[in-house]
C-alpha cells in the first residue's frame, strides 16, 4: 500500500492556490435576489455583470427611485397597492420592482401589494409565470392581454393605483394612459417610445399647414417632422393628463448616452383639483391641436365634452 509522499525536509508543503475571490458588484443591493438577476440574464451564470447589463440595471434602478415613493405612499394608506405594467415583455421592471420593494426595502414585513404584468406575447407571459412561481413571488400575476382587453378584464381590479409603461411604442403609451384614466390610477409612470402617429398626420397635412401658419416650418423637413412629431405627442399627453386632474412632471430617465428614448413622464392625480385648472388644460390642448392642424386627433387626446369638472380621489 502506498502512502502519500511527505515533503522533503526543508521544503515547504505544496498548497492548492487560493480560490479566486467572488466579483464584488457595487450596484447590487443587500438582500437582492441573485437568482432573479441570473434568470433575467442581468448576471451571468457565474454571477458577473457585463457593461451592457450594468447599463440595463442602472436604468431599472433609476426608474425604481421614482416609483418607490409612490408605492410607499399608497401602502401608507393601510392597504396594499396595485400596479399594472403594460407592455411588460420579459417583466424586467415588474420583477425587480417586486424584489426591491418586498425583499429589500420591506423584508419580513406584512406589506401588501400586487403587481400585474400585461403582455400580448403568450410565450413571454408563460415564462414570467414560471419564474414568479420558481422564486415564490406570490404577489405577481401575468396576463396575456392587450391594453384594451385589460381595461375590461375581470382579472384586474376596478381601480389600479399605479400604471407603468416602459418603452411602450407609438400609440401603446396612449392606450396605457386610457387604461389609467379608466382605472382611476393615482399615478402613471411612462417612458414613451417610437411615436409615429402624430408625425404621420403632420406629414399628411403639411401643405395646408404651411399655407396657414409659419409654425409649420418646425416640421417642414422630413427629419424635423419625425422629431417634432415625437415631441409634440408627449406635450399632448401631458396636457391630456393635466385636463384629467393630474400633476405632471417630465424628466430624463437616464443620461442620453444610454438611450435616446429617454423621456420620463410622471403623472400624479391630486385629491382634489380645481375645475378651472382642468378646463384651462383642456382648452390649451384643443388650441394646440387646432394650431398644428391636428384636429383629427381630437378624439384621442381631448376630453369628452363636459368632463372638465374637478377630479377627486378617495
Amino acid at each position: 500500500m502506498q502512502h502519500p509522499r511527505s515533503p522533503s525536509p526543508g521544503k515547504p508543503a505544496r498548497h492548492a492556490p487560493p480560490a479566486k475571490a467572488a466579483q464584488v458588484i457595487e450596484e447590487l443591493r443587500p438582500g437582492q435576489s441573485i437568482e432573479l438577476l441570473k434568470e433575467l440574464h442581468i448576471l451571468t451564470r457565474e454571477g458577473k455583470l457585463n457593461q451592457d447589463t450594468r447599463r440595463k440595471l442602472k436604468q431599472v434602478y433609476h426608474l425604481y427611485q421614482f416609483i418607490a415613493p409612490l408605492l410607499e405612499e399608497v401602502s401608507a394608506k393601510g392597504r396594499g397597492f396595485t400596479l399594472a405594467d403594460h407592455g411588460a415583455g420579459k417583466s424586467y421592471l415588474g420583477f425587480i420592482l417586486y424584489d426591491l420593494f418586498f425583499n429589500v426595502a420591506h423584508p419580513g414585513e406584512k406589506t401588501g401589494g400586487h403587481i400585474y404584468g400585461i403582455e400580448t406575447r403568450a410565450e413571454l407571459v408563460e415564462k414570467s409565470r414560471a419564474l414568479a412561481q420558481k422564486l415564490s413571488f406570490a404577489r405577481m400575476a401575468f396576463l396575456n392581454l392587450s391594453v384594451q382587453q385589460a381595461t375590461a378584464s375581470e382579472a384586474l381590479p376596478d381601480q389600479v393605483d399605479i400604471v407603468t409603461a416602459l418603452h411602450a411604442c407609438d400609440t401603446a403609451t396612449d392606450d396605457a394612459i386610457a387604461f389609467g384614466l379608466q382605472k382611476q390610477a393615482r399615478h402613471m409612470v411612462l417612458v414613451p417610445c417610437c411615436q409615429a402617429e402624430v408625425a404621420g398626420v403632420l406629414r399628411k397635412n403639411k401643405a395646408l399647414s404651411l399655407s396657414k401658419t409659419p409654425l409649420a416650418e418646425l416640421w417642414r423637413h422630413p427629419l424635423h417632422t419625425r422629431e417634432f412629431g415625437s415631441q409634440i405627442t408627449n406635450v399632448l399627453r401631458c396636457l391630456q393628463l393635466e385636463a384629467h386632474g393630474y400633476d405632471v412632471t417630465v424628466t430624463e430617465l437616464v443620461g442620453w448616452e444610454h438611450s435616446m428614448k429617454n423621456e420620463l413622464i410622471i403623472a400624479s392625480r391630486q385629491a382634489s383639483t380645481g375645475a378651472a385648472k382642468t378646463r384651462q388644460a383642456h382648452a390649451r390642448l384643443q388650441e394646440v391641436l387646432a394650431e398644428l392642424n391636428l384636429g383629427e386627433l381630437m378624439a384621442r387626446f381631448a376630453l369628452p365634452a363636459g368632463n372638465g369638472a374637478s377630479a377627486s380621489v378617495a
